[in-house]
């Protein structure tokens, strides 16, 4: 750019000193019209050359581009340039972005790019077998016209992409897609979709033999429980250690029949519709049955106590809910020592209601504490078998708990004890 104004500059000069040059020969007039003449001709050929790049940026095309003179030659090679490292640059992202596009395409979910109002910009050959979609007539189209289901358009208008959604499609009642919004740019959203059947069958299939082996086995175990109580209480001069093996034999048969009856219980869970028997719950009267319960199990070997706010209720499945507190207080009772302590307590923290079991236990330790809710996870196996624990016990509850929109919260320090919080959302609570 400096070194234009330079030859503008000496362009103008070298005029000016042709002019001082004539002016002693030809007189003062002649030599300042010669000199308006010089910068008028110098204008017009700028303005030539300015309605040459104009025309030519109607339809920029590297071909056709002028060859200019003087300062515009050197513009006219600059656009010459940067047309040139444009065109080299587009070349690359159209081929980058074709690399993306059979990339993506080839992946076995589908994919839809979504703008700032839901409108589709993309789809990929999965997305358009699975949603019914197609690019080329569906592009600027908003994905709320063409994927109708209540469940999916609740979904996009709740803006909550935390978790995915299992969805029927539309196309083929046998097919389930589980579909998960992922925000990103400027209000953009990427839709990922992905044919889970398979697995909604092996999961099926699982829940039905769990089920049936459960009701199989239960009537077997109550015809050997029967029959063991019978022969422990016969006392025809028995031998003390074959009486010892009859009272071992009956308490294992009573923890089959107990991880039947969790079985049974967490099969229901899974396959009964997320949708609950909606109620108004007593909590204050359920806790003090649960309290009663626990007081049983403990058999005066703890104190436990209940502080609960009376004008509290919530509503949800009474029976579902009686379990899931009574899981909580009955796993408290088997990990603490006699003579601890168990505290129960329900009460209001912020908008929320919250029911906590705090023991002075054996704690747990950190790595724990994230694998507690999985089947059969114990974090001492031999102490667990020993408290007649099933290990579906804290499953049951999150299930529970998951059906009524709360979660469970736990926090412990090994050898202290641990303190377990089922939070209800502010949407559940009655209050008196």
């Amino acid at each position: 750019m400096q070194d234009l104004r330079w030859r503008v500059f000496w362009v103008l000069f070298f005029l000016l000193l042709l002019c001082l040059a004539v002016w002693p020969i030809a007189g003062p007039k002649t030599a300042l019209a010669l000199f308006a003449l010089g910068v008028t001709a110098y204008l017009l050929s700028h303005l030539y050359w300015l309605e040459k790049l104009i025309l030519w940026l109607k339809n920029p095309q590297p071909a056709s581009i002028p060859l200019g003179s003087g300062v515009w030659e050197d513009v006219f090679a600059s656009l010459y340039q940067e047309l040139r490292r444009q065109t080299t640059s587009q070349t690359q992202l159209s081929s980058a972005l074709e690399r993306f596009q059979r990339a993506a395409g080839a992946l076995p979910d589908g994919m839809v790019l979504l703008n700032n109002h839901d409108q589709i910009e993309w789809c990929n050959l999965t997305a358009e077998t699975q949603l019914g979609l197609s690019h080329e007539q569906d592009a600027g189209q908003p994905i709320a016209y063409l994927v109708r289901q209540t469940e999916f358009l609740a979904y996009l208008q709740g803006h909550d992409y935390s978790e995915p959604l299992k969805l029927k499609s539309a196309r083929n009642p046998e097919v389930t897609l589980e579909i998960q919004l992922v925000p990103f740019g400027d209000n953009q959203k990427l839709l990922l979709c992905r044919d889970i059947s398979p697995l909604e069958k092996l999961e099926t299939m699982r829940r039905d033999f769990v089920a049936n082996v459960s009701h199989e086995l239960r009537t077997p175990l109550t015809v050997v429980g029967g029959f063991l109580e019978t022969l422990e209480d016969m006392d025809a001069g028995m031998p003390e250690t074959t009486r010892h093996y009859f009272h071992l034999m009956q308490e294992q048969t009573s923890r089959m029949r107990r991880l039947v009856d969790d079985l049974l219980t967490l099969s229901r869970l899974e396959s009964s519709p997320h949708a609950i028997q909606e109620a108004e719950i007593n909590v204050p009267v359920m806790l003090r049955m649960v309290l009663t319960e626990g007081q049983s199990l403990s058999g005066s070997h703890h104190r436990l106590t209940l502080e609960a706010d009376e004008s509290l209720n919530l509503t949800g499945a009474s029976e579902e809910l009686h379990s899931a507190f009574a899981n909580l207080v009955t796993n408290a009772i088997r990990y603490t020592p006699d003579g601890g302590e168990i505290q129960l307590s329900w009460y209001r923290r912020g908008g929320e209601a919250v029911f906590s079991v705090r023991d002075t236990g054996i704690g747990i330790e950190p790595q724990h504490l994230g694998r507690l809710t999985e089947r059969f996870y114990r974090v001492d196996s031999s102490r667990s078998r020993a408290t007649g624990g099933t290990g579906l016990g804290l499953s049951i509850v999150k299930h529970i708990l998951t059906r009524h929109q709360a979660r469970l919260e736990v926090e412990s320090e090994l050898g202290k004890g641990s303190v377990f919080s089922v939070v209800f959302p502010a949407d559940r609570i009655v209050s008196i």
